[in-house]
């Protein structure tokens, strides 16, 4: 991969800015089957940006989202997420149709006993199944996986041998080179893993990582949590670093005063990356743009009955009084790294995984060299997946977090 400086450094850490980006995807928009980038800011009272990206013909979501400091780069957010579904979609890389028993004898595999497993999961060695190559970022070696950790076509029939294992969206991610979304990958692949340790800890771990806001200096992130008090909306973040040592950051929000008649849900989100500010950042956007999911209705994932559970009036009181409760954690308790080159940020996660034990870190470039943006799908065997992906195993790093 080239080594690649970065030049925007505002809530995120680019090789050019957002609006660059977005002019130089906004030409295959229409070939990707993007209709329609709608700022939906102004349907919240907070004021952080965020669009919603309409791709009505997906094999998966047919709504993207993307928040960011600006409306640009809430834009370029949204509008990438969309375009990385699509190439997750429409693979057309070589793939192989065969059992992992067969595959072991000519190929080397991914560790498949660190996949994410579904509760009920079908997997065996002799079950037929379709393959993809990858390349192991530790040694360069090709690995093979299963397609189904790697693609997001989820229309019916599925392929043969699908049901084994969890299948989600973590770890696809993309940028204006395949450094800068290979790196984007690992953060997210880090920040659920963490994220799914750090909630199966309880309520003890959620009281000890309680960030004090008042000690943030970062003054983008100050601006975001001057928007929330504006708004009258209560902010709570907690620090889920795990034993990588990247900062990983959650967020939770809730109205102080809520509207009985009107109550939104407590909304979240979380974020992942080398400088604690970036993943304070893309925490507190995310739960912005958490909570005008609910409002705006149009992401097809959500369903109404999971609204409803949680706009709940007790559920939102108790929510309330923890994000009110005072908090001891210093912001500059957060691991913190600033560098100069996408190169560095590699190989200092690359070392982070190895310190933590992990032995395999698998690319699949899913770029189409036709349509020029980079898309990649990262998997890292040994973590985590997403704590509330429908039918979720948790897997030993979770198991072990839990109290005894």
């Amino acid at each position: 991969m080239p080594c690649t400086e970065k030049a925007y450094w505002r809530g995120t850490q680019r090789r050019i800015s957002p609006a660059d980006t977005l002019a130089r995807v906004r030409p295959l928009l229409r070939r990707l089957g993007i209709t329609r980038i709608a700022d939906v800011t102004g349907l919240d009272s907070i004021g952080i940006p965020v669009v919603m990206v309409c791709r009505p013909n997906a094999r998966s979501i047919s709504v993207s989202q993307g928040k960011g400091l600006d409306l640009e780069a809430a834009r370029a957010s949204g509008v990438m997420e969309s375009i990385e579904q699509w190439h997750a979609e429409h693979i057309l890389r070589p793939m192989v149709f065969g059992t992992a028993a067969e595959l072991a004898a000519t190929r080397r595999l991914v560790d498949l006993a660190g996949l994410p497993r579904l509760a009920i999961g079908a997997f065996q060695p002799h079950r037929k199944l379709l393959w993809l190559d990858g390349v192991d970022l530790f040694d360069g070696a090709p690995r093979a996986l299963p397609l189904e950790v790697v693609t997001t076509d989820y229309t019916s029939p599925r392929p043969p041998g699908s049901g084994c294992f969890l299948s989600t969206s973590t770890g696809l991610a993309s940028g204006n080179d395949a450094l800068e979304a290979t790196l984007h990958g690992l953060y997210e692949v880090i920040e659920r893993d963490a994220v799914a340790i750090w909630r199966a800890g309880g309520a003890e771990v959620r009281r000890r990582t309680r960030i004090a806001l008042d000690t943030v200096d970062d003054l983008d992130c100050r601006a975001l949590l001057r928007r929330f008090e504006r708004a009258g909306v209560a902010v709570g973040a907690w620090d889920a670093t795990s034993d990588i040592g990247l900062p990983v950051v959650v967020a939770e929000i809730a109205d102080r005063d809520p509207d009985p008649c009107h109550a939104l849900c407590v909304s979240g989100g979380q974020g992942c990356h080398r400088s604690r500010a970036i993943a304070l950042a893309r925490a507190l956007t995310e739960a912005a743009q958490s909570r005008l999911t609910a409002i705006s209705g149009a992401r097809d994932d959500i369903v109404e009955p999971s609204l409803q559970r949680v706009r709940e009036t007790d559920r939102i009181a108790a929510a309330l009084a923890e994000l009110e409760a005072p908090a001891a954690r210093s912001f500059a308790e957060l691991p913190d790294a600033a560098s100069d080159s996408f190169d560095d940020d590699l190989a200092a996660v690359l070392g982070a995984l190895r310190g933590a034990g992990l032995a395999q870190a698998v690319v699949v470039d899913l770029s189409r060299p036709e349509l020029g943006v980079a898309v990649v799908r990262v998997v890292v065997p040994g973590l985590e997946s997403m704590w509330n992906a429908p039918g979720y195993a948790p897997g030993p790093r979770a198991q072990r977090a839990r109290p005894s």
